[in-house]
C-alpha cells in the first residue's frame, strides 16, 4: 500500500504533464512554488477585497534547500502573477530587485500590495506538513480582517496539489485506453495493435487530435534544442556561491576542433556535452524542458540528440515516436510511485528520466514494445538507491554531471535491450515498485535536503 504522498496518481495523465517548459534550476523548488503562488494570487484577486498582508511559509524540503532552489525568488514571481512558462528568464532579476526595494508587489499582476520578501517569507526548515516534503502556506490577511490561506504541496516535475485535493492541479482529465502498469500498457498495445507510442498518441485523442499532439511533442523538442544551443554558447560562473565554472562552451570548441572524424569514446563526449549544456542553462535559472523534472533535464534531450546526430537513419517520426515512448515511461512513474526527489531521492529524478530517454531511444531504433519495456527497466534497475545530495541546497553538483551519467547510462541500457529479444526476469512493474519502496526506506537527509551524503561531506568553497 502506498504512503500519504507516495503511490498510484488516480487522475488520467497527458504527455503535456509529464513534458513542459519552465526556468530552471528546479522543478518541484522553483517550478511548482511559482503555480502555487500563481494560483493563490488568482484565488485571492477573484475574491475582491482589499489585501493587506501576504505571507508565505515554506516548509520541510523546500525550506531546507529553498535557497539553493530559488523557492523564495519563484514564490515572490508567482504572486506577482508569472508563470512559469511565460517569464523572461532575463527580466526576473530587475523585477524581483524592484519588489524588494519597494517592499510592494503587483498581486496577480493587478493590485498593489504591502510585501516584503525578507520579512514575509518565511523557512520552517524544522517542520514537514504532512502531505508531501514538499509543503508550503500561503496567507492573505484582507483590510476588513480576514483571512485567506491555502496549503500546497509541490509534489515532482511542477505538478501542485491544494491540501484536500487527491490528484496534482493541472492534470488533465480524460485517455481512451488506460494503463496503471507496465504490463497493462503492453497488453493494450497488443489489443490494439499498437507500439507504444501509437498508444501514447491513440491516448491523447481524448484531450486534442494528433496534429495538435505533435504539434506539441514539435514544440517540446524545439526547447530542448534551443536550450542545448544557448547552454553551450554562454559561459562564466554559475549563481549560488559555489563558483561553479560553466563547462559546456569549452567541451564544445574542443570536440569542434577535431573536425569531422569521430572516434568512439567521442561520443559519449558528446552525449555529454549535451546534457551539460541543458543543467548548466538549469542552474543559471534559463528555460528548460521538464523532463520529467527541471534536476533531470539533459537526459532525454542529450539521448534526442544522440539518435538525430550519431544514427544514421535517424528521422523525424523517429524523434517523436522516442518522446512519446519517454512520455508514456513517464506516466508508469508519476502513477506508480513519484518523481519527487524529496521523496524518491535522485532516483526519482534521474533515474526515472534515464529509463524514458532508454525506452524512447530503442522505440526509435525500431525496438518491439517487450524490447521498449526491457530498456526502461534496465535504465531504472542500474539508478535503483541514488541518493538526492546537492551541495549547498544548489542543482549544480553532482546534479549536472549526474545528467551526464544518466544520458549514457540510457543508450547503453538500449543498446543491451535491442540486443534481445524483449524477455528478461526483472519487469518494468517490478523495478518501479521497488524504487518505490527504497525511496520509503531511504533516510530524509538523502532526500533533497542537503543534511546528508555530499552536501556535508564535501567543504563549500
Amino acid at each position: 500500500m502506498a504512503t500519504k504522498g507516495v503511490g498510484p496518481n488516480a487522475g488520467p495523465i497527458s504527455i503535456t504533464d509529464v513534458f513542459t517548459i519552465g526556468i530552471g534550476p528546479s522543478s518541484s523548488h522553483t517550478v511548482g512554488p511559482m503555480r502555487a503562488a500563481r494560483d493563490f494570487a488568482t484565488w485571492v484577486s477573484a475574491d475582491g477585497r482589499a489585501v493587506a498582508k501576504l505571507c508565505c511559509e515554506l516548509f520541510g524540503s523546500l525550506a531546507l534547500t529553498g535557497k539553493g532552489h530559488a523557492t523564495d525568488r519563484a514564490v515572490v514571481l508567482g504572486l506577482a502573477g508569472e508563470r512559469p512558462e511565460g517569464v523572461d528568464p532575463d527580466a526576473v532579476d530587475p523585477m524581483l530587485a524592484t519588489i524588494a526595494a519597494e517592499r510592494r508587489i503587483l498581486l496577480g499582476g493587478t493590485a498593489s500590495v504591502a510585501f516584503d520578501p525578507d520579512a514575509d517569507l518565511k523557512f520552517r526548515k524544522r517542520q514537514f506538513l504532512p502531505g508531501h516534503p514538499n509543503g508550503m502556506k500561503l496567507r492573505a490577511t484582507l483590510v476588513d480582517g480576514a483571512v485567506l490561506e491555502r496549503t500546497y504541496y509541490s509534489v515532482g516535475g511542477g505538478a501542485i496539489r491544494r491540501e484536500g485535493e487527491e490528484d496534482a492541479a493541472g492534470l488533465s482529465a480524460g485517455t481512451n485506453h488506460p494503463f496503471a502498469s507496465a504490463r497493462e500498457m503492453l497488453e493494450r498495445c497488443a489489443e490494439l495493435g499498437l507500439d507504444i507510442a501509437g498508444l501514447m498518441l491513440a491516448n491523447e485523442r481524448g484531450w486534442r487530435n494528433d496534429a495538435a499532439t505533435l504539434a506539441f511533442v514539435d514544440g517540446i523538442h524545439a526547447a530542448m534544442n534551443a536550450c542545448m544551443d544557448r547552454g553551450m554558447a554562454q559561459d562564466g560562473i554559475l549563481p549560488g556561491g559555489l563558483d561553479v565554472p560553466r563547462r559546456a562552451r569549452k567541451l564544445h570548441q574542443k570536440l569542434m576542433a577535431r573536425g569531422p572524424r569521430v572516434e568512439p569514446a567521442s561520443v559519449l563526449e558528446w552525449v555529454s556535452l549535451w546534457a551539460l549544456a541543458v543543467n548548466e542553462e538549469n542552474a543559471a535559472g534559463g528555460r528548460v524542458v521538464t523532463a520529467p523534472t527541471n534536476g533531470a533535464a539533459g537526459v532525454i534531450p542529450a539521448v534526442l540528440r544522440y539518435y538525430e546526430c550519431f544514427v544514421g537513419n535517424a528521422t523525424q517520426a523517429g524523434s517523436r515516436r522516442l518522446l512519446l515512448t519517454a512520455a508514456a515511461i513517464g506516466i508508469l512513474y508519476k502513477r506508480q510511485a513519484s518523481i519527487s526527489a524529496a521523496e524518491m531521492g535522485c532516483q526519482g529524478e534521474v533515474g526515472v528520466a534515464c529509463s524514458m530517454a532508454a525506452a524512447g531511444l530503442a522505440a526509435a531504433l525500431g525496438g518491439s514494445n517487450a524490447q521498449i519495456e526491457n530498456a526502461a527497466e534496465i535504465g531504472m534497475e542500474h539508478n535503483l538507491g541514488l541518493t538526492c545530495d546537492p551541495i549547498g541546497g544548489l542543482v549544480q553538483i553532482p546534479c549536472i554531471e549526474r545528467n551526464t551519467m544518466g544520458a549514457v547510462k540510457a543508450i547503453n541500457a538500449a543498446m543491451l535491450a535491442l540486443h534481445g529479444d524483449g524477455t528478461h526476469k526483472v519487469s518494468l512493474d517490478a523495478v518501479i515498485e521497488t524504487m518505490r519502496q527504497t525511496g520509503l526506506d531511504m533516510r530524509s537527509k538523502y532526500k533533497e535536503t542537503s543534511l546528508g551524503g555530499l552536501a556535508v561531506n564535501v567543504v563549500e568553497c
